[in-house]
């Protein structure tokens, strides 16, 4: 018999509501009044933990920093594949978009913590496009690195202004076409998306 999962700490459990509340209502919306309520505690118990909203906020944003891990698919199977998953993303009713960019537009003009690690994420998945197109051997991968990173982020803008998750698809054929001019040659044509785009309301 597995072993019983350990009961999350009060600082997990702070963090876990801190992250769903400030992605799904905003940042700004949300106080720490309203968190600590949500889990049945004082501001005081809160701040023991986490001394600002501020550094809530930090803590927040590195909790959604995850490293992408190895992966056994080849280099252009993973960058295409990273549209795949955007559309599946953008099909969920819980989206709302990057929470890195909300950050930023809500508070990084008044909080340098808050725009330096969205910076630093932003950068770390275009260095992670960039390793890629280096495996590949494409002849300017810092070039098209970026050009794959403005695709992504232009992706989501737009599923939010249209709630379409055919976006992501729209994109991944502008990437194969970026790939495509730059040497990349495709066996095969792309296969249609098996996934039909659906209202998230």
């Amino acid at each position: 018999m597995a072993s019983p999962k350990p009961k999350p700490t009060m600082k997990e459990r702070i963090l876990e509501t801190a992250d769903r509340l400030f992605y799904l209502k905003g940042i700004r919306a949300i106080g720490v009044d309203t968190i600590a309520a949500e889990i049945g505690i004082s501001k005081r118990t809160l701040y023991n933990h986490f001394p600002s909203k501020d550094a809530l906020i930090s803590a927040y944003l590195e909790r959604r920093f995850v490293p992408r891990g190895p992966s056994d698919k080849s280099a252009v199977e993973q960058i295409l594949g990273v549209f795949d998953s955007l559309e599946r993303r953008f099909a969920s009713k819980d989206f709302r978009g990057c929470p890195f960019v909300n950050a930023v537009a809500e508070v990084g003009g008044e909080n340098k913590a808050v725009r330096k690690i969205a910076v630093a994420f932003k950068e770390s998945r275009r260095l992670w496009f960039r390793d890629l197109l280096i495996e590949i051997g494409i002849s300017d991968p810092e070039g098209l690195a970026t050009q794959l990173v403005l695709l992504v982020d232009g992706s989501i803008a737009q599923d939010l202004v249209r709630d379409d998750p055919a976006m992501a698809r729209a994109a991944k054929q502008a990437a194969r076409v970026l790939l495509s001019g730059a040497g990349v040659r495709f066996d095969d044509p792309p296969a249609p998306s098996q996934q039909k785009s659906r209202p998230k309301g």
